[in-house]
């Protein structure tokens, strides 16, 4: 069976509900305090285990990320190549307005400790018929992607968050693009989705490139067509892991040859049922549960 290596973040994510995202000078009075495990790559490996992938993940903890191996564990994700540094584990600060929108704030921790050896190591007992994925919230990305490709494996990258570093990634190995509006407006200076795909189409003509538009749902450009996938209509309380649901089923998908449209409605489904719970991690759901709402929608 193909494996799936994801060289991932692993975070505590501390989420408050607001009654508005905060303003600049202003002290804002939460309503509640709740503590999720999250991070993107923690996240995508999860949806991906959900998906039915066959999934390892590889990562930095700190003294106090104990619990996070264990909700990785349960969900059916390889823990073998997560190590302790001396950093602390990587945390957010998530804000959740009424609407069930969220603003987040980042501290990397142990997830910037990744070096070249630690790539080395996870890239170990992985050949070309395997996959790497990996997000902008850990360090040695540059090697990781030389490496994987060196070795004939592919490569998914979600550009999350966005920074100038990442345009200075060897972006042009990259075979699959998860990526939002705000992400591709910064790789490609364009702001419609239209024009941000075309933009990417012609850099990056090689690769599949799925963009997640909200409500809108996603447009993907694959073998030179375009897709266009709606959204699903559900009763939204948080999008905290939404766009990490959508790439972890996504990739799942493609990588055992799901046709494109199949692969971007399966992640789809599975992105808004995440968005009807709180949490990050706790929100993605299993696959029986994708297939069973989209059996509801089918039958309407």
């Amino acid at each position: 069976m193909r494996k799936i290596l994801n060289i991932g973040s692993i975070n505590i994510d501390y989420v408050y509900t607001v009654p508005h995202f905060i303003r600049e000078g202003e002290t804002l009075l939460t309503s509640s305090r709740e503590i999720f495990h999250g991070g993107k790559g923690l996240n995508q490996s999860i949806a991906l285990a959900r998906a039915g992938a066959n999934i390892y993940h590889a990562s930095m903890i700190g003294d106090d990320g104990e619990s996070l191996l264990e909700t990785l564990q349960s969900a059916g994700v390889n823990t073998e190549q997560v190590r302790k540094g001396t950093s602390p584990t990587g945390h957010t600060v998530i804000q959740i307005d009424p609407s069930g929108l969220n603003c987040i704030l980042l501290f990397p921790g142990a997830n910037r400790d990744l070096d070249e050896k630690f790539v080395d190591n996870a890239l170990s007992d992985f050949s070309k018929e395997d996959t790497l994925v990996l997000q902008n919230e850990v360090s040695a990305i540059t090697y990781a992607i030389k490496k994987a490709k060196e070795k004939g494996m592919k490569v998914a990258f979600t550009p999350s968050p966005f920074g100038e570093e990442i345009l200075r990634y060897p972006l042009d190995l990259v075979d699959w693009w998860l990526l939002n509006e705000t992400e591709g407006k910064g790789l490609t200076g364009e702001d419609s989705p239209s024009e941000i795909l075309g933009a990417m189409g012609r850099k990056y003509g090689g690769a599949t490139i799925a963009l997640t538009l909200g409500e809108q749902g996603v447009m993907c450009l694959h073998g030179g067509k375009l897709f266009n996938q709606k959204a699903y209509k559900v009763n939204a309380v948080d999008t905290t892991a939404a766009g990490d649901t959508f790439a972890g089923y996504f990739i799942s998908a493609v990588t055992v040859g799901t046709d494109i449209e199949k692969a971007l409605q399966t992640a789809s489904l599975a992105a808004a049922l995440s968005v009807t719970k709180k949490g990050a991690a706790d929100s993605i759901p299993r696959m029986e549960e994708v297939e069973k709402l989209l059996a509801e929608f089918e039958g309407m």
